[in-house]
Formats: structure tokens, C-alpha cells, sequence
């Protein structure tokens, strides 16, 4: 780590992150994965439909970024998704490919024939889930629990354990399930599931800390964004020694969705100094196929990849940045666009364009007036996004800024 973590040539971010006082209970570990659920979980959201093509592009794009486990599917859902998860098994792109499985010896059985690495199987976590929900008696959830669990293991498949609304259920009586389910099947792992986004950051700290008192195993974060706490739950779990993180490109996901990948990973690098291996400068390309791929709704100012971070309307920014230049660029921006594969900043027009946007833009387009009339042509372009309710193209400007020129002369 740099003397000064906070401020590299890549980012500058706040000094107080890297406090002794601040850092002192870390206890990251050595090597965070990240294990991405975009083709699974991520579809689950509200119209989104994948074919087994989109799959595989994005699992190519998700191992060129360099995401270490990727959740390809459930191979019951569609016979589409069960081609999709062996024909990413089949292409050897480098993640660990896993498929999701109900605790169903059939579920496991249709696992195995796709070849993946492991499998997340659902158990039950609760008595009201496993009343209310899966309609079973208590002894019929455990008990084929433990055979499909069991049976997953014996036929070489990596287990993780993904109890269903873990986050609601009664603590201790849901780890005794989870030991018995354990010790009688099998578990490699335990996702703490949040399947409704519904812990606060301080009580997260509390269920890691519970959990580990009781099941010495790898564990995972599986966080939901119902209350927009999943980022901020996933790095407190991480922080207290939780291994892997599930993700979404772009949070995509039931409801509100899961956590996104890309925000998580860049809070980690550049706040925590926390560098998991994820190639940042493929979370816009990235992100950009997804959108393209299920045809969800980015804001053009989501946090990393939306398409409007990097442009520059207000009159007092593009100031500082005529000021600043690229060189100095972080003095506007948190990290620099090229961390994260986005385009250059660049200075648009608009309403809260300012007199150092006009000329900026008056230069590029080859136009000298006077300082009046340019704060004539200023006037004109605010009254005209005003009217139009957007930006202005570079030949609405010109058009703009010679009508008025011409308006003057007359």
C-alpha cells in the first residue's frame, strides 16, 4: 500500500478511510472472490429474459473482467438455461462455473449432468419459510436437506449452503438447522442471505460475528438493495473476514436487486485499498452488455458506469476543469474515468452551462466574438435547453450562438 492510499494518480478519496482508529478491526481476508449471480439471480428481475447466447456473452465478458466464480444458471428452470450453463462449462473461460439448486436430489442430479464446479443449494432457514413457503413438514425440509446436500458432495460438487431469508429467521434456531443439515448432508460454505435487503450495516457486523461463533466454514455474502444497504452490508461482512461476495453487473435482480458489482469492487479498491483482482476497466463495457442484453434501466448518473458521470454541465465545474485540466482530474472526479473504462470528460451545454463553457465552445467551434456578446450567446443558450429541456448539439450552438451575433448586428 502506497504512504498515501487515498491519493494515487487514479483516485483521491477521503484521508479519514485509512485512520489506524478506522482500520483496526479489519479483518479482510487474503483473497476476496467475487461470485457473480447476473445469470441467475440477476434475471429473476422483473422482465428481464435471457437466451442462451446472451448467457454465454455475458459469461465470456464476466471472465474477461476477471469475476472468479460465476453462477451460470438453474439448470430446471429451461432446457435454454441448462444448454446455456454446459455450453459455459464446456468453453473453459477460467471462473468457477456453479449452478443453483433447490435441496432436491432431481435439482442436484440435473447440476451435476451440466459438469459445473459446485452448486448454491437453497435449504430452508425458518420455521414461517418452511410453513409458509415451502408448505413441508419441519422433518421433510431437513431431511431432504441433508440427502440432495449429501448427495451433491458425493458426486464431486462444492456445496454452499444458501439458507433462504436467513436475515429474518431466529438466529439460533436456524444455525442448529444449518449444524445438523451440516454434519448429517454436507457444506463447504454458508451464504449469510439477506433475501430481502432487510440488516442495517451495524447489524451486519453482528450476524457475521454470530455466525462465526458457531459454523467454522468459508462464508458468503448474498445481500439484497431493498433498503440500498447491500454495498455497504457486503463490505462490513467482508470486513469482518467473509470470504466472497455475491454480485450483480449493474445490481440487476428481484425486486430492488442485488448488490452491483462494480460499485462494491471500486469501494473496496480505492476506500479499503482492498484490490480483489477484478480488471476495472472492463466494469463499463461490461455493464454497457448487460443493459444492451436485458434491456434494464441505467441512470445516466449511476455511481461508476452511468453515461453521464464524465460530462460536465455546470458552469462552476467546467471551470475547475478548464483550471484543473485531465491532469488534475481527480480533483473533480473521485477516480479518473479511465479506472472504469468510461470515455474522457468532456464540457457539454445546457442550461447550467457557464461563461467558460461558451468559450470553450465558441474556440472548438472556430468563432471569436466579443466577451458581450458571448455572454449574449450564454443568455441565448440557457433560454434554449430552458425551452428544449435538454443539451445542445454542437450545431445548435453554432446556430444559437450566429443568431445571435447576427440579431446584435441588425
Amino acid at each position: 500500500m502506497t504512504s498515501q492510499p487515498w491519493k494515487t494518480d487514479k483516485w483521491f478519496v477521503s484521508e479519514w478511510n485509512f485512520a489506524d482508529e478506522v482500520r483496526k478491526d479489519f479483518k479482510f481476508a487474503k483473497n476476496i472472490k467475487v461470485h457473480d449471480v447476473t445469470l441467475r439471480d440477476g434475471e429473476q428481475q422483473t422482465g428481464v429474459i435471457l437466451n442462451k447466447d446472451d448467457k454465454i456473452r455475458i459469461a465470456e465478458a464476466l471472465a474477461e473482467a476477471g469475476v472468479h466464480r460465476i453462477e451460470a444458471g438453474m439448470p430446471i428452470v429451461s432446457p435454454s438455461d441448462n444448454d446455456a450453463i454446459k455450453e459455459i462449462v464446456k468453453r473453459n473461460l477460467g471462473p468457477q462455473i456453479f449452478s443453483f439448486a433447490r435441496c432436491m436430489k432431481e435439482d442436484v442430479q440435473r447440476a451435476i449432468d451440466t459438469g459445473v464446479k459446485g452448486v448454491v443449494m437453497e435449504i430452508p432457514s425458518s420455521r414461517h419459510m418452511v410453513d409458509l413457503a415451502y408448505r413441508w413438514p419441519m422433518e421433510k425440509a431437513i431431511e431432504t436437506s441433508i440427502e440432495a446436500t449429501k448427495f451433491a458432495h458425493d458426486n464431486g460438487l462444492e456445496v454452499v449452503f444458501f439458507p433462504i431469508d436467513f436475515s429474518r429467521a431466529e438466529l439460533k434456531w436456524a444455525l442448529d438447522l444449518i449444524e445438523r443439515v451440516g454434519k448429517d448432508g454436507h457444506m463447504d460454505a454458508l451464504a449469510l442471505v439477506d433475501t430481502f435487503g432487510v440488516v442495517s450495516p451495524h447489524a451486519m457486523q453482528y450476524f457475521v460475528r454470530e455466525v462465526k461463533k458457531r459454523i467454522n466454514k468459508r462464508l458468503e455474502a448474498h445481500f439484497h438493495q431493498d433498503f440500498g444497504m447491500g454495498i455497504a452490508n457486503t463490505i462490513m461482512a467482508l470486513a469482518e473476514g467473509v470470504e466472497v461476495m455475491h454480485t450483480t453487473v449493474l445490481g440487476t435482480g428481484e425486486r430492488s436487486g442485488n448488490v452491483p458489482m462494480e460499485e462494491t469492487v471500486m469501494a473496496l479498491l480505492t476506500m479499503y485499498g482492498v484490490d480483489i483482482g477484478i480488471d476495472t476497466t472492463k466494469l463499463t463495457s461490461l455493464a454497457k452488455l448487460v443493459q444492451e442484453l436485458t434491456g434494464v434501466v441505467v441512470p445516466t448518473n449511476k455511481p461508476v458506469v452511468g453515461s453521464s458521470l464524465y460530462q460536465i454541465e455546470s458552469g462552476i465545474i467546467a471551470s475547475w476543469f478548464k483550471n484543473c485540466g485531465e491532469k488534475y482530474a481527480t480533483e473533480l472526479f473521485p477516480f479518473r474515468w479511465d479506472v472504469v473504462g468510461q470515455p474522457a470528460p468532456k464540457v457539454v451545454m445546457g442550461k447550467g452551462s457557464g461563461i467558460d463553457s461558451v468559450h470553450m465552445w465558441l474556440q472548438k467551434a472556430g468563432m471569436q466574438v466579443s466577451e458581450e456578446d458571448a455572454m449574449k450567446i450564454l443568455a441565448a443558450v440557457k433560454a434554449y435547453s430552458l425551452k428544449t429541456k435538454k443539451l445542445l448539439t454542437e450545431a445548435e450552438f453554432r446556430e444559437v450562438a450566429q443568431k445571435t451575433i447576427s440579431a446584435r448586428a441588425a
